[in-house]
């Protein structure tokens, strides 16, 4: 199992340097996040070894037993649906939290983070695709999504995050991912204050390639790395 981790960690990496490569992009321009939901602890320390700087974890239950074995040795990405009342807890867990789609959940990650003095790391989560069954805020309203989250003294927006509608063909999620980094694009022009549009997290096992052509900064994989869930 070992064996397999490291070597399904350094064929990603070459396939992220590759299509880096293809779009004239730095390799090291592109962070690779394992994402370690129901991951078992021994197959994330092999993959911790063999190089993953940042987990991704779903949800924050399941991310405080690791957090408690693992600390600080990586950084930590929720990316899971985050509900209101669990913003307490986030705080103290991740660095990053991929998955703010509402001034309520912002307001509430603020309020928090104030009360233990720490600033946390924000995405705000687009539904570029307009499927009913995935989170985020339409591209419509993110930008005054955005504004009012960034008069939020705790609270800091890193860039945006999406996810495309599953296709068996990876070129399918390639207008997702252009909509998601010309949004970008266009948030950057409106000149808002105290907010930085460097991050894209976008991309997955079956797309991160495409992600990454069109500007992913960030490239969440699980199956690729661990196999299939349990």
């Amino acid at each position: 199992m070992e064996a397999d981790i490291t070597a399904n960690i350094n064929k990603i990496k070459q396939r992220i340097a590759a299509a880096a490569e293809r779009c004239n992009r730095a390799p090291d321009s592109i962070k690779l996040l394992a994402v370690t939901k129901t991951v078992p602890l021994p197959a994330i320390e092999q993959a911790i070894e063999a190089g993953i700087t940042a987990l991704g974890e779903n949800y924050v239950q399941e991310a405080k037993e690791k957090i408690a074995v693992i600390g600080g040795r990586v950084s930590w990405h929720m990316i899971g649906h985050l509900q209101t009342n669990k913003a307490k807890y986030t705080v103290n867990l991740f660095d990053y939290i991929h998955s703010v789609d509402r001034l309520e959940l912002a307001a509430e990650i603020n309020k928090r983070a104030r009360l233990i003095g720490r600033k946390i790391n924000i995405l705000i989560e687009i539904n570029v695709s307009g499927e009913k069954t995935k989170n985020g805020i339409t591209a419509l309203e993110a930008i005054e999504l955005i504004k009012n989250v960034s008069m939020l003294d705790y609270v800091s927006i890193k860039g945006l995050m999406t996810m495309a509608p599953y296709s068996t063909n990876p070129e399918n999620s390639r207008p997702y991912f252009s909509e998601l980094r010309n949004l970008r694009n266009k948030i950057i022009s409106e000149g808002i204050t105290n907010i930085q549009m460097e991050e894209l997290s976008m991309g997955m096992t079956d797309d991160f390639e495409i992600a990454i052509e069109e500007g992913a900064t960030i490239v969440r994989i699980g199956r690729a790395i661990f196999g299939q869930r349990k």
